[in-house]
């Protein structure tokens, strides 16, 4: 796919990697659609892209439908969505906020679901492509983060679902798995005093965090190329052909740190929602 003069719709496009695809896709002369909250953000992302903004919470059906209808109606049509708009929250499951577990999945989740069923006729008439983000958190499920591991597994499952479902229609479907991205959300979850310390001590390239100019580069590869699947950093791919692996190995690795986070969590009462998204969320 040559994404010049496409219309590529993307959730979550204030900031982080939705604002980045935004940039890069910008430049190789797509025609955007920025949907999220935080409206002045992304207004300003929209102003430093030549696109267009439109503010709308994924969690709400009526709002989906007009912005979609509004989108191809000023565009002409949607060719691309990227369902992009996520948050996270830090804490352990028995002493979590239960209601930042539940918007995290609630958002992640059934937000793509919401986004992609709303916007799915109209990508259908352009015989076009839904890239649906995931993470390696739906491959590696880590202590510290079952509500985002739960969305992100059901995110990887449903894109998979749909692919074949709407293949015969010349749409294909992509999953993106990204590891640790410096954006705001991570960075924000690294101030945690609990969940940033047991981040941070992950070993070698596990704990690293990778610059959201290279997620920006890998998602534009994946639209000009209608990918299944998008992966930053690359040996992210390599990972899910062990998955099988991973749950003995997170046990055995994460004996000796979870007991003492989990009291401190408990202590502490610092579970929620992260970063400048989690807040525009939960408002």
């Amino acid at each position: 796919m040559d994404v010049t003069g496409k219309v590529v719709l993307i959730t979550g496009a204030a900031r982080g990697i939705g604002a980045e695809v935004a940039r890069q896709l910008a430049a190789r002369g797509a025609r955007l659609a920025l949907v999220g909250l935080e409206k002045d953000q992304l207004e300003r992302v929209a102003a430093s892209t030549g696109g267009k903004a439109w503010e709308a919470d994924v969690t709400d059906w009526d709002a989906l439908d007009r912005v979609f209808t509004e989108v191809a109606s000023h565009f002409g049509g949607i060719d691309v969505v990227v369902a992009n708009a996520g948050i996270a929250a830090t804490g352990f499951v028995r002493s979590m906020d239960p209601k930042a577990f539940e918007r995290v999945i609630e958002v992640n989740l059934l937000g793509v679901w919401r986004t992609v069923r709303t916007a799915l006729p109209h990508v259908i008439a352009r015989r076009g492509y839904v890239l649906v983000v995931s993470s390696l958190a739906a491959i590696a499920h880590t202590p510290g983060m079952a509500c985002y591991t739960a969305a992100k597994a059901g995110c990887e499952a449903f894109a998979d679902s749909l692919r074949a479902e709407v293949r015969h229609l010349g749409v294909d479907v992509g999953v993106a798995y990204f590891s640790w991205i410096a954006t705001d959300m991570v960075n924000s979850a690294d101030q945690h005093p609990v969940f940033g310390p047991m981040r941070t001590a992950m070993p070698g390239i596990l704990g690293k965090k990778y610059p959201v100019s290279a997620v920006g580069r890998a998602v534009v590869r994946g639209i000009e190329r209608r990918a299944r699947a998008v992966h930053t950093p690359g040996w992210v791919g390599a990972v899910k052909l062990f998955r099988a692996l991973l749950p003995p190995l997170i046990d055995r690795r994460s004996g000796g740190a979870v007991p003492v986070a989990d009291r401190a969590m408990a202590e502490t009462d610092t579970s929620g929602l992260v970063g400048p998204g989690g807040l525009a969320a939960e408002k």
